[in-house]
């Protein structure tokens, strides 16, 4: 597919993905929907990725969704919606389920789809710029984009529920101090500082991110005895593999892993 809404791009097994809209600052479109799909299904099929970055050019990380698409479509915005909505969930699934993890780039302002985005990244990183809100409502519209699913249990249902029903817009320090990101550096570096730490991950025992991954997005729909099971079969499945026979053989030799994603 030859994309029109956004880049990708793979170096060093860090596969970055940047959203290119920037006249519209970014805003998801029915297009940008189906072509991000597109592009988690390359990160899916490559086994040299072991890592993504997701950003977006320009000012904005992604404003949210373009709403002018939506009203041009008239009587038939529900059926639009849901082909959006099916492309950008079936995205945000492959990449959840992907073994790479997944770092968002925030560089400007994150709003509706966009906050909806970073909530569903593993980690992710800001400008001290940047800005978050979930604004749907102020369109008269509900989230979307796995929002409802990844904000409670990543920041908590009170704080969850203040963003979606009043649309506080949080500044960086403030996205940070909530939990929304891990980590706020200079204008203009969130790109640079994403890579860098993509790069480090990409080098890292990538089999064992994946299970670290699947472990905590199950664990609030398991009982204790159950969640510990799953611990017990993902670590005496690693222990067995190429990376974990390295990793303890490293550690028991004092030298530097050399971890091969296997």
């Amino acid at each position: 597919m030859e994309y029109k809404t956004l880049d990708y791009a793979v170096d060093g097994g860090v596969a970055t993905i940047t959203l290119q809209r920037p006249d519209a600052l970014n805003a998801m479109s029915p297009s940008m929907a189906r072509e991000l799909h597109d592009a988690v299904l390359r990160i899916d099929a490559d086994v040299e990725v072991r890592a993504v970055v997701l950003t977006g050019a320009g000012k904005a990380f992604c404003a949210g969704g373009d709403l002018g698409e939506f009203v041009a479509a008239g009587t038939g915005a529900r059926t639009l919606i849901l082909q959006m909505t099916g492309d950008l969930h079936l995205a945000l699934s492959r990449l959840a389920r992907n073994r790479a993890p997944v770092i968002a780039a925030v560089n400007g302002t994150a709003a509706g789809a966009g906050f909806s985005l970073v909530m569903a990244a593993d980690l992710a990183i800001a400008d001290e710029k940047a800005v978050f809100t979930m604004a749907y409502t102020n369109a008269g519209l509900s989230p979307d984009g796995s929002s409802t699913y990844y904000m409670p249990r990543k920041i908590g249902d009170r704080r969850t529920r203040e963003l979606m029903l009043t649309n506080r817009l949080l500044k960086a320090n403030e996205a940070l101090d909530w939990g929304v990101v891990n980590q706020v550096v200079a204008a203009g570096e969130a790109v640079s500082a994403a890579q860098k730490l993509a790069a480090s991950m990409a080098t890292g025992p990538t089999q064992a991110f994946a299970q670290v991954k699947q472990l905590l997005d199950t664990t609030f729909n398991e009982s204790l005895e159950s969640q510990m099971e799953l611990e017990a079969r993902a670590i005496a499945t690693q222990v067995i593999s190429a990376d974990g026979q390295e990793g303890m053989a490293a550690f028991a030799e004092k030298r530097k892993p050399e971890f091969r994603g296997r």
